[in-house]
């Protein structure tokens, strides 16, 4: 398996491109004093365009990227890419960092380097970690899957193989939403390669709570309660691209002005969905990760990852445990904080549990050092 080195550097007609079809966005109506309630506020959507058309710089995101190191790679017969930057310490533990959806590799950028080279940054060297960050397939510069069967337990194999060919036998895995699935897939089907699992959605895998397990604590039953709300009023994203995700594909991968709509709306409810989202994030760091969806033209294949989800053939078996030791890690999002009786009802060896006082769904870009404390807290049992 070649690794070769990977610069990003996009051709002007594309940036040229977008820039055209921003000023040409043909804009919706919206009813009097809508919000954000009925989906993306027009009037922020308005300012976001007209910054994304005349003031956001690419090619300054660009240089912030290429700052890393960046690779390309087989695996499976699919490009992908991955950052690896190795630790600046005595003996750095190796890190697989797993983004989300809508998300990609730049919510990792900040957190990096506070895992890489701690000394540097107020904390102790002996906390480094050499950290790879993968874009899984059909986002960002990996490769765009043609074929049926790109589930997220796919995903998790192809990653054992990835840092094997790094020469990592056993590695460390953190994640959340998408990626979290993957490393809670890693532990259950690739045990012996795992260092530990720290987690911010220990959700999954979902207890079978079979009529012999135990009965429901009342903090689970209110979680369950509060998820069944949150699908309800938040799940309409979910249900669509795990039935239609073509249907939806057409609009996103022709308009941009629909791309960040679709992307930046889920940005502002799962951060703080009562507040101003650029309270956490700048335009500039939205429109990074909404662009790499654009250039890469990775809508389409990465809302595909919902379909797959939903018809994996590899189900996980009601007796099925994850038994590596696990760090758990919950932000303020509601939906996501399970109690502890319902997380040990799948992982058996949970060593470590953190619910932050602040932060939402896309934590590593909007509180890095809250979460490298927490994940250096962890992995230093095992150093």
């Amino acid at each position: 398996m070649a690794i070769e080195p990977f610069r990003v550097a996009l051709p002007q007609a594309t940036l040229d491109d977008l820039r055209q079809r921003l000023s040409q966005t043909r804009w919706p109506d919206e009813v009097r004093d809508a919000g954000w309630e009925y989906g993306a506020n027009l009037e922020y959507m308005h300012e976001l365009i007209a910054y994304w058309r005349d003031r956001f710089d690419w090619r300054a995101q660009e240089r912030a990227i290429n700052a890393f190191a960046h690779f390309r790679t087989e695996i499976d017969g699919l490009g992908i890419h991955f950052i690896h930057e190795r630790g600046r310490g005595p003996d750095p533990i190796p890190l697989i960092i797993t983004h989300g959806w809508p998300s990609s590799f730049t919510e990792m950028l900040k957190i990096v380097p506070l895992l890489t080279d701690p000394g540097r940054h107020r904390a102790d060297p002996k906390d480094s970690f050499d950290v790879v960050v993968p874009s899984v397939p059909g986002f960002g510069f990996s490769e765009r899957p043609r074929e049926r069967g790109m589930t997220r337990s796919r995903v998790a194999a192809m990653w054992v193989r990835l840092m094997a060919e790094l020469g990592y036998e056993r590695f460390a895995a953190h994640a959340n939403d998408i990626g979290a699935v993957i490393s809670a897939f890693i532990g259950l089907d690739h045990p012996d390669r795992l260092i530990g699992i720290h987690t911010m959605m220990p959700s999954f895998p979902r207890p079978p709570l079979d009529p012999a397990d135990p009965p429901l604590s009342n903090a689970e039953r209110e979680f369950l309660e509060l998820q069944r709300r949150w699908d309800q009023e938040e799940g309409g994203y979910d249900h669509i691209q795990a039935t239609r995700p073509q249907t939806l594909a057409y609009g996103l991968h022709d308009s941009p002005a629909g791309l960040a709509a679709w992307i930046i709306e889920k940005w502002r409810a799962w951060t703080d969905p009562h507040g101003d989202v650029e309270r956490y994030f700048t335009k500039d760091e939205l429109l990074t990760n909404v662009t790499l969806y654009w250039v890469t033209e990775t809508a389409h294949s990465s809302l595909r990852s919902y379909y797959e989800r939903d018809r994996d053939p590899r189900k996980v078996e009601p007796d099925e445990l994850v038994r590596v030791p696990t760090g758990v890690a919950l932000t303020t999002e509601a939906v996501e904080r399970a109690p502890r009786e319902w997380v040990a009802r799948r992982y058996t060896d949970v060593r470590h549990w953190t619910e932050f006082p602040r932060g939402g769904h896309f934590l590593a870009l909007e509180e890095p050092e809250l979460l490298a404390e927490d994940i250096r807290a962890f992995f230093r049992q095992f150093r």
